[in-house]
């Protein structure tokens, strides 16, 4: 078959293709990250790219405007190449994939310690520690005393011994590649040796075995593994300390947006390789980042420890992830068993081991489990909801006696996703929007003070809130026919004007249009919704609820008193919320440093029932009833006043 080189234009990145590859497949191959929100399918029209030079052939499509036609716009994922291409991305079309600054890189940790962390690294001598100090590896110095003729054991067994005499009884076992080089390295190290013990099931594994001791060198990694962004923490295992973070954008991005779009990749051939490695490295540029900034052997990184949705775990492991998304909904493995890191080509100590954190169903990943943990509702006495608002708006509801839980699929708007100009929370994001009710003058803030670009998930709570107050849109919705020159007829129906193109990076109004509009409506439906039927069906009232946890970076920019008014979270009093920042991540620190905090982990996800909405028959009436701005039920949201 023929092959045809592309170049693109303004990155001068150039690639081969077979004829009759689609432009993304071929931006994809060049490194180049193209939004494709509905991932290649050809339905959200965020690909847009110019032809400069060549010849394509492009399937008919009613998401390019007669103006875009004529000045050679395309979708990349829906025209193919016939001849060597030049192409031209422009801004909006873009994924930028670069490293956050470090001013928002701490908007997106920004939150609370987690309980079990306060307990875990008190340093009061009458507080209570929560959880013993004892990491998922950890490293012992040893001094054994030399074979002689009235001891004669093996080896091997004078290296247990030695590990059983400080205290580990459970089986203890080694690998081949150790044994062998045991005799040599005992001897010609004085007996003076430190092993590295990991926990594998029921076993006390020696991972690793060194000369002399090295036992302040031993280090840990704990992850996030998020849709969005993948944050990691490099820790010192024995001072309990954080050495450095980071965080990544999820390349895994640049073949959709959310966990649906990747399990239907993932079946092409080569879709789940290439899936793996974009998480893979994203973890390993991570990992190589921190250990060079605080100058640690990357030898001394003994082990890994992460948490994600079910979909980002079975991406990371190599695992078919392709049974999420079939009836009756079963993953493949919710506890996976420590294994080598190296087994998912994660590069730290070869010997090193990597463990998850435990999810509960498809849609209730081990992220959860993770953010209860670190929330402490499993210990509350009163009734707590964790509710994590991203593209499926997972919620855990409970206490002491009980958890149960539920995702509800509210779809990516509120991550910049299927918004006309949406975007995610990066510099240059509206992320706060405030009208004036005279002229409707539109005040904004931008992440980092960039020159706006578009609108992040908390700009577009604010400009629905406003928008409400000032009377410009209906309780449906609906935009008023205003007569001013801010509300006008767009292509797609009525649209607001919140920043014109004369100010905007792109050089194109920034608007919110009805169908925006309709599309933030039905994601604040679904997770509102979801709350509402979770609480009834254990026989509670909302104003029962004690304490709502608010997960996530979307939490960094939120104002819950807008989301409140918009009806995205229930009216159940501003005291009760408590933003808790990346409580997944927080989660993760406590098990990486306790095995008696990744036990409690495995208890609650256990303990977690999962209750399916899709199977109860009100949650499409509760669905329906909060398709309004707040609701229907206007009794629901008392603190309103519109």
């Amino acid at each position: 078959m023929k092959t045809f080189k592309i170049k693109f234009f303004p990155d001068n990145l150039e690639c081969e293709v077979e004829q009759g590859a689609t432009i993304l497949a071929a931006a994809i191959k060049a490194g180049i990250h193209i939004n494709s929100a509905c991932g290649g399918d050809g339905v959200c029209g965020r690909c847009k790219v110019v032809l400069l030079k060549g010849n394509v052939v492009a399937q008919p499509t009613g998401l390019l405007s007669l103006e875009e036609k004529n000045k050679n716009y395309y979708l990349a994922c829906s025209t193919s190449v016939h001849s060597d291409l030049e192409v031209k991305i422009p801004p909006e079309s873009r994924i930028e994939l670069d490293k956050l600054s470090k001013e928002e890189l701490g908007l997106r940790l920004k939150g609370l310690y987690a309980k079990s962390e306060e307990q875990l690294f008190s340093l009061s001598a009458k507080s209570e520690k929560l959880f013993l100090h004892s990491p998922l590896a950890t490293k012992l110095y040893l001094e054994l005393p030399e074979p002689t003729l009235d001891d004669k054991v093996s080896d091997l067994d004078r290296l247990y011994r030695a590990v059983r005499s400080l205290g580990h009884t459970d089986l203890i076992q080694t690998g081949l590649a150790n044994i062998r080089q045991l005799g040599e390295l005992l001897r010609s190290s004085d007996w003076k040796v430190t092993v590295t013990l990991g926990r594998r099931g029921l076993a006390t594994e020696i991972v690793l075995i060194e000369p002399g001791d090295t036992s302040d060198k031993n280090f840990g990694m704990a992850f996030d593994i998020g849709t969005t962004t993948i944050s990691g923490q490099l820790i010192n295992l024995k001072t309990k300390e954080i050495a450095g973070t980071r965080i990544e954008y999820n390349m895994q991005a640049a073949f959709g947006p959310d966990v649906i779009t990747r399990i239907i990749f993932a079946k092409d051939p080569d879709g789940l390789e290439k899936l793996h490695l974009a998480v893979v490295d994203g973890m390993n540029e991570i990992i190589g980042d921190l250990v060079k900034e605080s100058k640690v052997d990357l030898n001394n990184v003994t082990c890994v420890l992460c948490a994600g949705n079910t979909t980002m775990i079975h991406l990371l492991l190599r695992v078919d992830p392709s049974y999420i998304r079939r009836e009756p909904y079963v993953p493949v493995a919710n506890f996976i068993p420590n294994i080598r890191a190296s087994e998912v080509d994660l590069m730290i100590n070869p010997r090193g081991l990597l463990s998850c954190i435990p999810g509960v169903a498809s849609y209730l990943g081990g992220d959860l489990t993770a953010g209860v943990l670190s929330c402490g509702i499993d210990r509350e006495s009163d009734l707590s909801l964790l509710i994590d608002i991203g593209t499926n708006g997972e919620i855990i509801l409970g206490n002491r006696d009980f958890l149960i839980g539920c995702a509800a699929s509210a779809g990516p708007a509120f991550e910049g996703s299927g918004v006309s100009s949406g975007m995610r929370a990066a510099k240059g994001a509206i992320q706060k929007v405030k009208i004036e009710a005279k002229d409707y003058s539109v005040k904004y803030t931008t992440i980092l003070d960039g020159k706006p670009q578009g609108i992040c998930g908390s700009g577009y709570i604010d400009l629905l809130a406003e928008m409400l107050e000032k009377g410009i849109i209906e309780k449906s919705g609906k935009i008023k026919n205003i007569n001013h020159q801010r509300v006008r007829q767009g292509e797609y129906g009525m649209e607001f004007v919140v920043v014109p193109a004369l100010e905007a990076s792109t050089g194109k109004d920034i608007v919110i249009t009805e169908v925006d509009i309709d599309n933030l409506k039905r994601a604040k439906a679904a997770i509102y919704a979801a709350v509402s039927i979770l609480v009834r069906h254990m026989d509670f009232e909302l104003d029962d609820i004690k304490k709502v946890f608010i997960a996530g970076g979307f939490g960094a920019y939120l104002d819950l008193k807008n989301a409140v008014k918009i009806g995205l979270l229930p009216d159940v009093g501003m005291d009760k919320f408590i933003y808790v920042g990346n409580s997944s991540l927080a989660g993760v620190r406590s098990a990486l440093l306790s095995c008696q905090a990744m036990e409690k982990a495995q208890e609650v996800a256990k303990k977690i029932t999962y209750f399916e909405l899709s199977v109860d028959n009100k949650y499409m009436d509760e669905y329906m009833a909060a398709l309004f701005f707040p609701h229907t039920d206007l009794t629901r949201f008392k603190s309103v006043k519109l």
